[in-house]
């Protein structure tokens, strides 16, 4: 019976044949319930939906619109990446409030010596294929600057908007020299890195091209040189300049050119690539974040970049030049407090996350996620390894140390011979019998 109900009050002419219809009677009841369940469900999506729109929504577009400035050109790459093409003087380091009033410099004053630049700038000439996917389906014009364009969806997948393009306070670079094992586990990053210590002015490397199996998308593989200052604390100044794999940044699984900056060890300063006020690109040809093509193969063809970052003795900003001869752009020495001097230590390397979310070490990959001693062909390498000294000369660095946190997670080998001269094998599959 509906009796004393809502349903007996509003459907009385059905309970004149209550016997016949009690059960129709309790269908009505209940689907106005469940309507006025919707409609107080539907209400509050409406109002999430607005509040979103004006709150977080707004914060989204301002930062997509501080970020993708104005083209001239825009570009489609094969990997669904838009590339514009954005007048050098509108880039986002000229946000930054030291750099209001600044002078784009378009080329540096000198370059290392112990590299021939015009011979190695004209054989680049010579040698057009670029190794990134969107320069297959087109060019910048001179006088822009190729940006990989940033959408909604990239903004949204960080742990919030203003974080967007950075790494966390709790990142972390390899302290060889003391090693935290708290600090490694509540961090979750993990290195095998080649080091030396001392008075740097640069360094140089040419290392190959690999696609890590990444295990959940919020970890990352990353294979660069860093540029180190100060201390291992607030106050770390740090280039870092390599190809990474980072679904949380890029949304997918592609092996990807970047670069970092920090100058208070990765707290309020710094972000990848383009992503913040800071490096000044004058490069047409290379696009920061852009994906990487072709890549290394197992027991296959080895492809490999090679980067140098140097420090012009003259201006004091720190430039790169990506492969022979194509410089990329600088860091300007405003941005740092150790850096505008030296670096005090170079590292070569890998480094991944480890969320170890099953309770088990992460199946992440670390370069080519095989272990060094297979050597060329199927383990991950750095050869050519060279710094550059007070005298602004390329050198063979002397003392080379090694550094792991779990050598049976992921480790790192060096060596010496005439061709490669100073080399570096690392990398690793993660978990393993040896690595739970």
């Amino acid at each position: 019976m509906c009796m004393n109900s809502r349903c007996d009050q509003d459907n009385h002419i059905l309970f004149s044949h209550r016997t016949q219809f009690h059960c129709h009677c309790v269908c009505v009841c209940e689907r106005r319930k469940m309507m006025v369940n919707f409609a107080v469900v539907l209400g509050l999506l409406m109002t999430a939906h607005l509040c979103y729109a004006t709150g977080n929504g707004f914060q989204v577009m301002k930062h997509l619109n501080r970020f993708n400035k104005p083209s001239m050109k825009s570009i489609k790459s094969p990997d669904g990446d838009i590339i514009d093409c954005v007048h050098i003087s509108n880039q986002a380091a000229f946000d930054h409030p030291s750099l209001k009033n600044h002078q784009i410099q378009m080329k540096p004053n000198f370059h290392p010596e112990g590299m021939n630049y015009e011979s190695m700038k004209a054989s680049s000439e010579k040698q057009e294929t670029i190794p990134q996917l969107w320069r297959l389906n087109g060019n910048c014009p001179k006088g822009t600057i190729p940006i990989r364009r940033t959408k909604k969806e990239d903004i949204l997948r960080a742990s919030s908007i203003n974080k967007y393009g950075k790494k966390t306070s709790q990142s972390t670079v390899a302290h060889p020299t003391s090693v935290d094992l708290d600090l490694i586990n509540q961090s979750g990053h993990q290195h095998a890195i080649a080091y030396v210590e001392g008075e740097f002015y640069g360094a140089k490397a040419t290392m190959n091209v690999w696609d890590p199996q990444i295990q959940q998308s919020n970890e990352f593989s990353l294979s660069q040189i860093w540029l180190l200052g100060g201390s291992f604390a607030s106050d770390l100044n740090s280039i870092e300049v390599g190809w990474q794999v980072s679904p949380d940044l890029y949304g997918d699984n592609h092996t990807r050119f970047f670069t970092y900056w920090t100058s208070d060890a990765y707290q309020a300063t710094g972000c990848y690539n383009l992503l913040c006020s800071g490096f000044i690109q004058i490069n047409n040809e290379i696009a920061l974040g852009a994906s990487i093509s072709p890549i290394s193969k197992y027991h296959g063809s080895q492809y490999d970049i090679s980067i140098l970052v140097w420090k012009d003795p003259e201006q004091g900003n720190w430039w790169m030049q990506f492969g022979n001869g194509k410089v990329l752009g600088y860091w300007p020495a405003s941005l740092f407090s150790y850096l505008t001097d030296s670096a005090s230590m170079i590292q070569w390397g890998g480094e991944v996350v480890n969320s170890a979310s099953d309770g088990q070490h992460t199946t992440t990959q670390m370069g080519s996620g095989h272990f060094p001693e297979e050597g060329f062909g199927k383990s991950s390498y750095f050869r050519n390894v060279q710094i550059v000294d007070g005298s602004n000369s390329l050198r063979v660095p002397k003392d080379i140390q090694t550094f792991t946190e779990e050598p049976n997670c992921y480790d790192v080998q060096t060596g010496k011979n005439g061709a490669w001269g100073s080399y570096i094998f690392y990398g690793g599959p993660g978990r393993n019998q040896n690595c739970p």
